[in-house]
């Protein structure tokens, strides 16, 4: 009897284009499913935000598509040659490690000292580069991470939860940064929040996570959704907060001024 391992790699060209798709992907922890048969497709140009409570799965749900854990079902495929870019929830370092923002962003790359210098100004970073990493703020050490991540000139970015330990107004610039990112590099992105709200304005398409998917669309849509609401509570429900759609027809060059692309078609909700 010939035996299928569960969630195999698969590498090529996805026929509608997207970086990386996940179907039915499963994670189990205790015999009881904690991801439970999730889709997701995440295309060039596209910010896909999953959101949920705490112990919802997004984090497993990540590593599970980034093939640091073993999944128990489903199938994950990648454009081939695809190259990801990552941000890691929390980022433990040694105090006692000599190590600074330079050191840090050379390690596993062979970029030179422009190159570096050029992601820290695209990231807002502005301290010394001989800053010890254990010395940097939590808004400083985000957007080192983000440059370190971008260094590799990912075409999928993925972040799981990037404005941790930073205060709400240093949240809401990042976002905005992170979609400025997504709008010059045209590069696609999977981000991890459990705020909806903080994100709203920087994302294209919104998956609503608790085990399994709850509901999942456009921001506004999701926020008004009952299973959205039984989650997070009515008090996240503000009839006033401005929804941001940014209608994604263009990508920017190396200056910052925009290209006209064309328009991907929609073949269908991810988990439809």
């Amino acid at each position: 009897m010939l035996i299928v391992p569960p969630n195999p790699r698969r590498l090529f060209s996805l026929a509608d284009g997207a970086l990386i798709r996940a179907t039915g992907v499963t994670v189990n922890r205790g015999g009881k499913p904690v991801v439970d048969k999730i889709n997701l497709a995440v295309h060039p140009g596209e910010i896909l935000t999953l959101v949920g409570p705490n112990g919802a799965g997004k984090t497993t749900l990540i590593n599970a598509i980034l093939n640091l854990i073993k999944c128990d079902g489903g199938l994950v495929e990648k454009k081939s040659g695809l190259v990801v870019g990552y941000v890691p929830q929390q980022l433990e370092i040694d105090s006692t490690l000599p190590i600074d923002v330079r050191r840090f962003l050379y390690l596993g790359t062979k970029k030179n000292l422009q190159d570096l210098e050029l992601v820290l100004e695209e990231v807002g970073f502005t301290a010394s580069l001989t800053t010890p990493v254990q010395g940097l703020s939590g808004g400083e050490l985000r957007r080192v991470l983000l440059a370190r991540a971008l260094i590799r000139e990912p075409e999928l970015l993925v972040l799981d939860e990037p404005t941790a330990g930073i205060d709400y107004m240093g949240q809401g610039e990042l976002y905005e940064l992170i979609r400025t990112i997504r709008d010059r590099r045209n590069c696609g992105i999977l981000l991890v929040s459990h705020n909806l709200h903080l994100v709203m304005a920087a994302t294209d398409h919104v998956i609503c996570l608790n085990t399994h998917v709850c509901c999942e669309g456009k921001p506004d849509i999701v926020s008004r959704n009952p299973a959205y609401i039984e989650l997070f509570g009515e008090d996240t429900v503000n009839p006033t907060m401005a929804f941001y759609t940014h209608k994604h027809d263009h990508r920017h060059d190396h200056t910052g001024a925009p290209v006209p692309v064309k328009e991907r078609q929609t073949h269908g909700d991810a988990n439809g």
